[in-house]
């Protein structure tokens, strides 16, 4: 990188890469630019972004919501990298008219968040949780739910996490059902998928597990009508984004038993508030943790260092 570069200053708005030491330190050695970070401990607010991005020529974001309002008044910064793999957060739109650069890589924390999902198929449907809360509630309710095994799972969104989840489930010998924007009969030929409509997945499967980005064809895809098509014996859990589910609908069906149970890693608000929601017995609930093992973390910031670097260079 040119000596004579006039950029002077990288920003790291993720709390989980400011608090990781060793990737500080690998960006450090990559680059003679200052490098600041969020030393909050927690996602910066609105007006703390503001004026933390507007210090910076590049910046590595996290969750962090990057829009124009924002944009047009960081007047200094030149790109973006992105810690994590949703986008969804990012105005590309904005991006491309100020001339910001914007990086990012794909799946590199898949197998971080296939694994949580998995054993959240198990806890769900062999009863751990509930069963768990009960004898700390010295109840002894002796309930083993049934086995994965042999079950019919629907999996909507058949991305890098999607595909490492069904290498996950093929000792189970489930039958899965699979729904994507993308074309992939081959892949699913491949590995025994059955290509199915969303209201096909939902009628028939035992556990459904999104994992689509969030858009405007997905946002609040999960609501009254297609839960209503659920079997009362059904599970649904959501790693991807909160806002791909009505979080009221799913609340009503839970509390009516319409459905067996849910899990959650992720929210239409994070934190959530809705402390009621959260003390729901059928619900298991993560503060959005599924893409954050040590590994993950590590595999997230070398690509998004990486990435960075070969923007300023």
């Amino acid at each position: 990188m040119s000596s004579s570069s006039k950029i002077n200053t990288i920003g790291i708005t993720s709390v989980s890469f400011s608090k990781n030491l060793k990737l500080i330190n690998k960006l450090k050695s990559k680059t003679n630019y200052k490098i600041i970070i969020n030393n909050k401990g927690r996602k910066f607010k609105n007006f703390e972004l503001l004026n933390f991005l507007k210090k910076c020529n590049y910046a590595i974001i996290g969750l962090d919501k990057i829009e124009k309002d924002l944009l047009i008044k960081c007047k200094k910064l030149k790109g973006i990298s992105k810690y994590g793999v949703g986008t969804d957060n990012i105005d590309f739109d904005a991006c491309k008219e100020l001339k910001i650069k914007v990086k990012y890589s794909k799946g590199v924390n898949k197998r971080s968040v296939s694994e949580e999902v998995l054993s959240l198929m198990i806890s769900l449907i062999r009863n751990l949780f509930v069963s768990c809360n009960h004898l700390k509630n010295s109840k002894w309710i002796v309930n083993g739910g049934t086995e994965l095994s042999g079950k019919t799972i629907g999996i909507i969104g058949v991305g890098n996490v999607g595909k490492d989840l069904i290498s996950l489930l093929k000792p189970f010998k489930c039958k899965i059902l699979v729904n994507d924007i993308i074309n992939q009969k081959k892949y699913y030929d491949k590995n025994k998928l059955i290509k199915s409509s969303k209201k096909n997945i939902f009628i028939k499967s035992d556990i459904i597990t999104i994992h689509t980005p969030l858009s405007k064809n997905t946002f609040k895809m999960i609501n009254y009508k297609s839960l209503k098509l659920m079997k009362k014996t059904s599970f649904l859990i959501n790693t991807s984004r909160g806002n791909i589910i009505d979080q009221k609908d799913l609340k009503s069906f839970l509390i009516r038993g319409k459905i067996a149970g849910a899990a959650l890693d992720v929210y239409e608000e994070e934190p959530p508030k809705d402390k009621n929601f959260l003390k729901l017995p059928n619900l298991i609930c993560m503060p959005h943790i599924g893409g954050s093992s040590k590994e993950a973390i590590n595999n997230m910031g070398l690509a998004a260092i990486n990435n960075l670097i070969k923007m300023i260079k």
